[in-house]
């Protein structure tokens, strides 16, 4: 992290809620579940599907990780009766995966059963490389209960993300692929832009050749074309992958995407923990910090 980086950083705790709360606005869609729910309705009419999120992580009781649970279930629920393509997306810690790798495996267990109930999709998150293994072991055991109805995260950033998806169960699997987010020690992680591009793309690749789905997470527009010279090299439909972005950041090129007749899918965060939410990813990552500022200053 740079100088710079650190002083701006530094004073995220001292800005404004008002201030903050613009700041954000862009890429969240608000603090309740209508709030975001009229923005993925918005987001179908507009072509797009939709990937929610509830706001939080690292919770510090099973109360609050039940808490949790619940409201996605209340999410699941509205999201059913609207009929719209959206599915949900679930970090492992809010649902109390420091507090207990059972509990949190019971509470993503009820949420994919509803959510095959429902005919909707469920997510489980990939957060920094202190959970990753206990993360692989849930996932692997939601799938013997829902195979068509849960996916994986995972980060090409880490160096073990190649083997990771070799050691992935027998079976069809829906990943999400991203560079990831969490400055990991340079001894187990890429740190070029190039290295992580290239294992990004390696990544997509091997799980292609094992017949899996491949959510392609990028705003990474030079990135994104050799993905797409892949796809066509290996033969892979439309119905195999999609472009997933993020709700607010370089939208025009998103719609370009759509245009150019890929699939694309919208990650909507909201919730109350909004300002937490935002001031720890800006700290992981100040990166995401200058382009936002940089975004707001182009409105």
């Amino acid at each position: 992290m740079g100088a710079l980086d650190r002083i701006a950083i530094s004073t995220l705790s001292l800005m404004p809620n008002g201030l903050m709360r613009k700041l954000s606005s862009r890429y969240i869609a608000g603090e309740t579940l209508d709030q975001a729910l009229e923005r993925l309705e918005t987001l179908t009419r507009q072509g797009f599907r939709g990937a929610l999120d509830i706001l939080g992580e690292d919770v510090t009781s099973e109360a609050e990780a039940r808490a949790v649970a619940a409201d996605y279930a209340e999410a699941a629920k509205s999201l059913g009766e609207r009929g719209i393509d959206v599915y949900i997306s679930v970090k492992p810690t809010h649902l109390g995966l420091r507090l207990s790798e059972e509990l949190t495996f019971e509470l993503y267990g009820k949420l994919v059963r509803q959510a095959e109930a429902l005919g909707l999709f469920c997510r489980v998150e990939m957060e920094d490389h202190s959970t990753t293994d206990a993360t692989l072991r849930i996932f692997e055991r939601l799938r013997s209960l829902a195979p068509d109805h849960v996916g994986l995260v995972l980060q090409a950033r880490l160096f073990r993300t190649n083997a990771d998806i070799g050691a992935l169960g027998p079976g069809r699997v829906n990943v999400r692929m991203v560079k990831g987010i969490y400055l990991e020690p340079e001894e187990i992680a890429h740190k070029t832009p190039d290295s992580i591009r290239d294992a990004y793309i390696e990544g997509a690749r091997r799980v292609w050749e094992r017949d899996g789905f491949v959510a392609l997470a990028t705003h990474d527009e030079q990135m994104a074309e050799r993905l797409f010279q892949l796809a066509r090299d290996m033969e892979i439909g439309k119905e195999r992958y999609e472009l997933q972005v993020l709700l607010g950041v370089r939208t025009p090129l998103w719609e370009s995407w759509r245009e150019a007749g890929h699939p694309v899918r919208v990650y909507v965060p909201y919730g109350p923990n909004w300002r937490a939410y935002s001031t720890r990813r800006l700290k992981k990552n100040p990166e995401i910090f200058r382009h936002v500022l940089r975004d707001l200053v182009r409105r």
